[in-house]
């Protein structure tokens, strides 16, 4: 009676649909969503001592996806950085609820990813030799260790196992009030329900978050709301790629087999099957991942948005449309056989084209943040977003930019997307892998249609961009393999070409803007650390963080006076776009920045006779003095007007060629015919990558990234420390420079089979890792394997031994003076030096 009494006071209070409180007027930071991810950042905020966080959710903490998941902890990650969020969230779920109070409902029996093929098996040795170099836990056992963890398994197909010691589950709910009871613990708000109407950006880049119970003032805002995240995004303009897609687990009741278990069972992933099972209770429960023709999308909320007061409610289930798993996992597990299924539980997840989530700033709004898109179902707690509102992300997460998609991910193409990508779960994660869902988008080049049928292309941010060019008698199509397969003959055909004759590339999705206007010199000399170029001239410049790192590799012309162009690789257009935009408006300069990617082509022409074809089409003076390395002119090509600048982005002479996307059919037709005497060919990105690595050329998103500074990547030409501009991170780099480096960018040779290095291998030294390869290839010329790696210093000398693993073999590898093969300018000059002492020597003997 005194609890319904009680019960009754409260409902008086704070009745359901009541907010109970009143909204604070101002905050430093307003997240949107109290999911586990919401209530997660709102934690850390607030820990990190950030004051005035609050969180707003629509109507009850857990509402959406997080209610229902089925809660997968892993160590276990493919991409390398993310690793370390899984490592650091597992800690974290060991000491929230001594911190907290609140029990988090956190198991830890392991987890096995179970190989039933040779390929599979092959794919957690790739993935092996990726995390040996990492904290994390991780295992290749056989079939008698797998029995002894799993004794329930059928052992007929399985060949081997990942084994993560350290994984398992955790209850959803009870890991998000432990968030939320830590986030008030150390003075975030927390407000519900609390549904944000409207979203009003302020002159001063702040936000007005607007609720039924008032409107806050927010110096930032993040979107947290899972499949609400399209609806919220529409509010300020963005249509957020991400499309909810229905997961369906099953719950058995008691299995008499598994109450009789001395110990709880670990998780097992069979990548064959598609499916996950793990212990609960005394039951199973395990959930697959259907084939694109089966598995079932929420398209109508795309359309229509989500319906309201969706938050806690579930799909009907269908048992018939995952029979095919439900009879792999009997087979896998035969005591199911016999099981009773008491639940099915059918519930929307969101999903983004790449599997893979939006965290992080968003480009074109100021200060508006995502931390959305988390399809796989496991638990994540990304730290990621707290510490870059406070400071600067620890490590590089490029991979899960917001900023890496863009007008081009039409519906039609998210539904192709997330049919793919569901099915994607557990399918073999190749080296150089294609997905072809939903391709070619509306985002393609002058030259696509008349390449299409002679090359694999590739997806490169929205753009189809030729890998390689297949000839008749080629080995054709995709077909993916651990090992050298069918593009590794083509490619050298196209290594030779540039080498020794001349050669095109389509290089359009190049990231593109146009910067001018009275503070454009001043903007960039604070953005860039090498000096800016003179009119007419180009140079290679890069943007760093505050604290010293690699944020961008940019190619810089100055077209006109104080008028720039920018050039930086495809994968980073938006993620350096924002960057620009955020300094020009937090530093209040006078500037225009254009994004101009989609309007101009590009093409490369590379090779020693790569001068001859151009003469043949323009008045201009092409020869090596009049037209210099590194100089920018406006010519005719063919008769049509475009922008050329003298590069060499392959190491051999070269120039790229930027035109109105519109002419640039007519520009690559004119390129071929006049090129026929020299047997002009094509050639694609895996050649270019072969020969920038044989020449020593960085990469960024390899050897330079934001996990690196410039100094130890072997930057320092690049790099004006006595520049008087205060540059990003200038001051960062005095104090690393001063202190000295623990590591630096090593090139290696490798002895190798049929197995090249694809970069973030383990290195290893008397049977110690000590290092990891950033990128690697197969170098046609000088005919072995190729890696650079990132060593101790004293590991650094030319001739010093160390072994790469690949494969789960260790090779030996040799580290090499670079470049293996010179330069053509390089060369060029030596051998005007030769001559030149040549002369000399002729001079003394007369």
């Amino acid at each position: 009676m005194l609890n319904a009494c009680l019960m009754f006071v409260l409902l008086l209070r704070d009745p359901p649909g009541v907010l109970g409180k009143r909204l604070k007027d101002s905050a430093e930071t307003v997240v949107i969503g109290g999911g586990c991810v919401g209530v997660s950042l709102a934690y850390h905020l607030a820990k990190a001592g950030q004051k005035d966080v609050v969180l707003l959710e629509k109507s009850e903490l857990t509402a959406g996806s997080t209610w229902h998941a089925a809660g997968l902890t892993t160590y276990y990650h493919p991409g390398i950085n993310l690793k370390k969020i899984h490592y650091y969230s597992i800690n974290l779920f060991e000491q929230l609820e001594a911190e907290t109070g609140q029990a988090v409902g956190f198991h830890q029996p392991g987890s096995i990813r179970l190989a039933s093929t040779p390929v599979r098996v092959n794919e957690l040795k790739y993935q092996m030799t990726r995390t040996h170099w990492h904290p994390t836990p991780q295992f290749l056992i056989g079939p008698e260790k797998i029995q002894q963890l799993f004794p329930l398994l059928n052992m007929d197909k399985v060949l081997a196992g990942l084994y993560n010691p350290g994984d398992g589950h955790i209850d959803p709910y009870s890991l998000t009030m432990a968030l939320a009871a830590g986030a008030r613990m150390y003075g975030a708000q927390i407000y519900y329900p609390a549904p944000v109407t409207g979203l009003t950006p302020t002159a001063d880049g702040r936000w007005d978050v607007q609720t039924p119970h008032g409107t806050i003032r927010a110096n930032r805002i993040v979107n947290a709301t899972g499949f609400w995240a399209r609806e919220l995004g529409q509010m300020i303009g963005f249509q957020h790629p991400t499309i909810p897609v229905h997961h369906q687990y099953v719950v058995t009741a008691t299995v008499p087999e598994v109450k009789a278990l001395e110990a709880e069972l670990p998780v097992i992933r069979d990548l064959e099957g598609s499916y996950y099972l793990r212990q609960e209770r005394d039951g199973l429960l395990f959930g697959p991942y259907e084939k694109e023709e089966k598995m079932k999308l929420q398209d109508s909320w795309i359309r229509d948005g989500v319906p309201p007061g969706f938050g806690k409610e579930l799909f009907e289930s269908d048992l018939d449309r995952i029979m095919d798993h439900v009879e792999r996992a009997m087979e896998m597990v035969p005591v199911l056989k016999n099981a009773d299924i008491i639940n099915i539980v059918s519930g929307p997840i969101t999903y983004t084209p790449d599997l893979l989530p939006m965290i992080g700033p968003h480009q074109g709004a100021r200060n508006y943040w995502t931390a959305i898109g988390f399809g796989i179902i496991y638990i994540y707690i990304y730290i990621y977003i707290y510490i870059y509102i406070c400071g600067e992300p620890p490590y590089d997460l490029i991979e899960c930019d917001p900023n890496r998609y863009a007008h081009w991910t039409s519906v039609p193409y998210l539904c192709a997307k997330a049919r793919e990508s569901y099915g994607f779960n557990n399918v073999v994660g190749y080296p150089k892998e294609e997905r072809f869902a939903g391709r070619p988008t509306n985002r393609v080049s002058g030259v696509y249609e008349l390449l299409k049928d002679r090359c694999s292309m590739g997806f490169h941010a929205g753009w189809e961009q030729p890998h390689y060019f297949h000839k008749p008698g080629d080995d054709t199509g995709y077909k993916p393999s651990f090992r050298r397969t069918n593009w590794f003959g083509p490619v050298g055909r196209e290594c030779k070409l540039v080498m020794e004759g001349v050669g095109v590339i389509d290089l359009s999705p190049f990231g593109k803007f146009s910067v001018k206007g009275e503070d454009s010199h001043r903007l960039l000399d604070r953005l860039f650390a090498n000096t800016l170029p003179k009119v007419g001239q180009t140079n290679i410049s890069h943007m760093l963080t505050p604290r010293g790192r690699v944020y961008a590799e940019v190619t810089v012309t100055q077209t006109a006076p104080g008028e720039f162009l920018l050039i930086t690789g495809s994968g980073s257009e938006l993620h350096d776009l924002r960057w620009i935009e955020h300094e020009a408006a937090d530093g209040g300069y006078h500037v225009s920045v254009s994004n101009v990617t989609d309007e101009i082509g590009v093409l490369g022409i590379a090779g020693p006779k790569s001068r001859m074809v151009l003469q043949k089409l323009t008045d201009e003076d092409m020869s090596d003095t009049a037209f210099r390395f590194l100089h920018c002119r406006s010519i005719q090509l063919a008769g049509v007007p475009l922008r050329a600048i003298r590069i060499s982005y392959t190491g051999e002479l070269g120039w790229e060629l930027y035109m109105d996307m519109q002419n640039m059919s007519a520009v690559y037709q004119a390129l071929m015919e006049a090129g026929q005497d020299e047997n002009i060919d094509n050639f694609g990105t895996y050649a270019m990558s072969s020969l920038r690595l044989e020449k020593g050329f960085r990469a960024w998103g390899a050897e330079m990234n934001c996990d690196t500074n410039p100094l130890e990547a072997g930057l320092d030409y690049f790099i004006k420390l006595n520049k008087p501009a205060e540059f990003i991170g200038k001051q960062a780099l005095l104090e690393i420079k001063a202190q000295g480096l623990s590591r630096r960018l090593a090139f290696l040779t490798l002895d190798t089979d049929d197995i090249d290095p694809e970069g973030n291998e383990t290195v290893w030294h008397n049977g110690e890792v000590v290092g990891n390869t950033t990128s690697g290839s197969y170098s046609y010329s000088a005919q072995q394997s190729l890696a650079f790696s990132y060593l101790p210093l004293h590991l650094t000398h030319a001739g010093q031994k160390v072994e790469v693993e690949l494969l789960g073999q260790k090779y030996p590898a040799t580290v090499t003076q670079e470049p293996l093969v010179l330069t053509e300018p390089s060369r060029t000059r030596l051998q005007k030096k030769q001559r030149r002492a040549g002369k000399s020597l002729n001079l003394a003997t007369k």
